[in-house]
């Protein structure tokens, strides 16, 4: 999967089998999932990822097998209709299930909390897992599937680490062999620090991505600062992630690209 200014959409799969908010039958789950993904990939996005967001409260660094379960079939669903390169992340940093799934359902990347350092969120302390999950991906035969690594994540306190700035965070990252970085804002819709993005462009040689906080008025303003942009709540009816993708928001933001890229 090449990041040449790519647009990542975010498939936020409805709570599932034995989370507190769980409404939807998986085959419902899998019917809304379908639908979103192939809203993206009509509208000319690059990549799509799909996520457990509706599972509140999250577990820590691991899920049950039911969710495994449940995301896998999700999962392959949308690979049987989509052709653009798909990836998935399983809250609250159950990195090693991502990457099962991935493996399993033929996506193309992964999102992964907590690759080094540790840092406290909302479930709890995440402590680094590099060294455990590539060693997971090289037993299971998924050396294809990319690892794009948060630094310095939002919905967390990084006081723990707090003499260490982003900078270092993401050499460290790079030399601990991420595939990707990604910097986010806050919390969830909260923009990244432009600072902090710009000073990252010339320290590291890997890829960077956006992974909050994205809208079509401030795209330009971050457009050469990064490979790629993960965009969900911005695509919601009302900027808000809980809701059905807007088509008038998508088709305005794709057009915002598509001046940029000329």
């Amino acid at each position: 999967m090449k990041l040449e200014k790519s647009i990542i959409g975010m498939v936020h799969v409805q709570a599932l089998p034995g989370t507190p908010n769980n409404k939807h039958s998986i085959e419902e789950i899998c019917e809304i999932a379908v639908q979103e993904a192939k809203t993206y990939e009509e509208a000319g996005l690059d990549a799509i990822m799909i996520e457990n967001m509706h599972d509140v409260p999250y577990l820590k660094g691991a899920v049950g097998p039911e969710i495994t379960a449940s995301m896998a079939v999700v999962a392959r669903a949308i690979r049987e209709v989509v052709n653009l390169p798909l990836g998935i992340q399983i809250l609250a940093g159950a990195n090693k299930e991502a990457l099962a799934v991935a493996k399993a359902a033929n996506f193309q990347f992964i999102r992964a909390e907590g690759f080094v350092f540790g840092h406290v969120a909302d479930e709890g302390y995440i402590d680094s897992c590099a060294g455990e999950l590539l060693r997971y991906r090289k037993v299971i035969g998924a050396e294809d599937v990319k690892i794009f690594t948060d630094i310095k994540k939002k919905h967390s306190s990084h006081a723990l680490t707090a003499d260490v700035d982003i900078d270092e965070t993401a050499k460290a990252a790079e030399f601990f062999l991420s595939d990707g970085l990604i910097v986010t804002g806050a919390s969830t819709g909260k923009a990244v620090y432009l600072h902090e993005l710009k000073s990252l462009k010339d320290k590291v040689q890997i890829p960077v991505l956006i992974g909050s906080g994205i809208t079509a008025e401030n795209l330009e303003e971050y457009w050469n600062y990064a490979s790629g942009f993960i965009v969900g709540s911005h695509f919601k009816e009302n900027g808000f992630w809980k809701n059905p993708i807007s088509k008038d928001r998508l088709k305005v933001f794709m057009e915002k690209v598509k001046q940029l890229k000329k």
